[in-house]
Parts: structure tokens; sequence; C-alpha cells
């Protein structure tokens, strides 16, 4: 008769790097979507790589940052509109897109707009290092600053679009008008800011039908905001989600004729419990932070810099303390892999961690003291799970 097994018998394997699930870069990502948009249109050198999708003349992307495809199929209730539509997702095949990795704003907002994946476009986390300065860049805010253009050097969609005679518009919120964010992911045509949800939709069918062909984008962010602060099943977070339900709908009932609406988003987020089981914290871990010169990302898509000669040290160390629960690869593997996308750049390569460690189970990698904010968020993304990385493509065609 065979015995149990006890604690002791039980060694998890670590996690191969090969098992990380890639986002579908080329087919089903958000970096195919803006390209597949813009060849049904005519625009010169783009492809419809996203096969299920049928060409418009006039098309808007509503993107809702932070609602995941698994969040919106747990919430019917809160999103009645926007759960009619699951059906339609991709085309009609009722699947969802994939964010790219890093699943996080700054990468995927990218994505969008340039149509390339992150080792081509040069954002690929939250925060990486320069490899210019040596310091670490947030690039979602920015800071420290470097040149827009040479750190993102590709024309956006938009861009091209308006070139080729397509009437494009961004309608968000006047505050990203002049970031360098919205000047290297998103600029191009008109920008046009809008304070309240519901002027932005509003403005968006306006723009929609302002031209014969058009593509038009807009932005709603508080989804997001209220899962960092409060988690995707807090009241808080319910109700911005039957806010941006109702601005859906909205937005569906003013299409001008020949439009399609896609409404999607740049990543899902996961709730990670506050004790020490599931939040590691780097600044109080001497065998994690050995040989460490900057840890870059965020708690659950980590780009680790070593100091000169400890690349192979740190990753062993990694591998061992974090293997069970992280996919763990040095930068040549993580980019053999495709992590980030089917070619790096060269200008992208430093910026890349040494070691990149994504999250594989409901943990966070913190670092209390050098990141106070984003330690004590309730609501995290950036990893490859299906909670991040899966994202509605719904569509409404007039």
């Amino acid at each position: 008769m065979a015995q149990p097994q006890t604690a002791w018998d039980q060694h998890p394997e670590p996690l191969t790097v090969a098992s990380a699930p890639v986002p579908e870069y080329g087919s089903g990502s958000l970096a195919d979507l803006l390209p597949t948009l813009a060849a049904g249109l005519g625009v010169p050198d783009m492809s419809a790589t996203i096969t299920e999708l049928t060409p418009a003349d006039r098309n808007c992307v509503f993107l809702i940052d932070g609602l995941g495809w698994e969040q919106l199929r747990a919430h019917p209730e809160d999103a009645p509109f926007m759960t009619s539509l699951l059906a339609t997702s991709r085309g009609g095949t009722g699947r969802p897109l994939t964010a790219g990795y890093p699943a996080t704003t700054a990468t995927s907002l990218a994505s969008v707009g340039t149509g390339l994946p992150p080792g081509a476009h040069g954002l690929p986390g939250y925060t990486v290092r320069n490899p210019d300065t040596g310091e670490l860049m947030n690039q979602l805010r920015w800071q420290p600053w470097a040149p827009p253009g040479p750190w993102q050097p590709y024309p956006t969609v938009f861009q091209l679009a308006h070139a080729a005679g397509v009437h494009a518009a961004q309608v968000s919120s006047p505050t990203f008008e002049n970031t360098p964010l919205t000047k290297v992911a998103l600029s191009g045509g008109r920008f046009l800011g809008r304070l309240s949800g519901e002027d932005r939709v509003d403005l968006a069918a306006e723009q929609l039908a302002a031209g014969d062909r058009s593509l038009v984008y807009t932005y709603f962010a508080e989804v997001d905001g209220a899962g960092h602060r409060f988690g995707v099943d807090s009241d808080a977070w319910r109700g911005q989600l039957m806010y941006a339900d109702r601005l859906v709908q909205r937005l569906a009932e003013q299409l001008p004729p020949r439009s399609a609406l896609y409404v999607t988003a740049d990543h899902g987020m996961i709730d990670v419990p506050f004790d020490e089981e599931h939040r590691i914290d780097f600044d109080e871990d001497w065998e994690l932070s050995a040989g460490v010169a900057l840890l870059g990302g965020e708690g659950r898509a980590r780009h680790v810099y070593a100091v000169p000669g400890a690349a192979n040290d740190v990753l062993t160390c990694w591998r061992e303390v974090l293997g069970e629960q992280f996919w763990v690869a040095s930068r040549d593997e993580a980019i053999a892999a495709g992590w980030f996308g089917p070619q790096i750049d060269e200008r992208v390569y430093g910026r890349i961690g040494d070691v990149v460690a994504a999250a594989r189970d409901d943990v966070l990698l913190i670092a209390s003291e050098r990141e106070p904010k984003e330690s004590a968020m309730v609501g995290n993304h950036g990893s490859m799970t299906p909670a991040e990385q899966l994202v509605p493509l719904l569509e409404v065609r007039s």
C-alpha cells in the first residue's frame, strides 16, 4: 500500500521559462489591433493580422484601463451591456486578446499606439534602466526625463493613418495631451481633451462621423485606479465598472453609419493578500538583494539589474528563492522565449533586466522602502497569467 506523501517528500520543480504562456504577438495581441483596423482603411504598410476582424470605414477603439477579460466575465450584473457583447469579442469568436508582456499600462498603450510589441517600441516595463544614464526610468510618469523621440522612434499608427488621409483623433483627459507617453505612443491626428466620460464618448462619436474614413481612440482610467486602491471586487471597483458600462452603451448608441466600435483594455488585475506569504519584501530580503544594482518593473513583473559580473549569481539565487512561484529567466532566455515579442531592437536590449521575473502565483515581490506607494496597492498586474494578460475586444457595428 502506498504511503501518503509528507511535506518533506514534496519538492516542487522550479517553473521553466518555456512553460510561461507567451502573448499572441502577430495574431491576437494588443499590438495587432490598430494595424488591423488601419489596413482595413487602406493605410499603406499595415497588415490585418487579427484575421477575425471585418474592415469598417469608421473605427473607434475605447480602451478601459484595467478591465481584464476574466474580471468582466466575473461581474455580469455590474456590466450588463458589455456582458451582452462578450460573444462579439475578437470578431465574433468570443475569444480575448492578450495584452503583451509585461501587462502594464505604459507598455500596453505603446503597443496599441505603435502597433509594435515591447521589444520593438522599447517600453518593456513600468520602470526600466536607461542604458545611457544607468538610472531607473518610470515609463508611465517619464521620470527622470529622457528625450521621447530617441526612446521610441517609430511613427504611431495614428500618424500613419493621418498621413494616408484618414481622419485620426484621440479623445482623452486634457491631462494627457502633452505627456511624453502620449507623444511616443498615441500622437497623430487631433487630440481633444475632455474631463467627463460622457463628454469624451459624445465627442468620440462626433469625430467618427467627421470623416469618410476615421480612426478614433478614447480612454477611461478609473476602473484601474479603483482596482489598485480597493481591489477588483470592491464596491468602489464595481461602481467604476458600472459607470464604464454605461459609457460604452452611450457611445454604441451614437455610432454613425459604417462604424465599428471596439472595447478593449490594457491589462487585467488580481488582488494580492497583505501577508508575508503573498508579499515578499525585496528591501528586507538579503538573499534576493545580493548582487542587485537596480530593481525595476513592478511587483508581478520584475526587471533585475545586477552589479557587473553578478548576473549569473543573481539568476541562480532568484530561481532558488522564487522559482516555484515566478517564471525566472535571464535576459537572453526571456528574449528567446518571445516574452517581449519576436524581435528586440538593439536600443531596447539594455533596458531589459539581466534577470526577468514574472509571477505565476498570487504573489508580489514588493519593495516597501523604495516603492512605498506601489507596495501598498491591493490590486496588481504585470505578469502572464490569464487574469492579467487576457483583455476583451468587444464589438458593436452600425
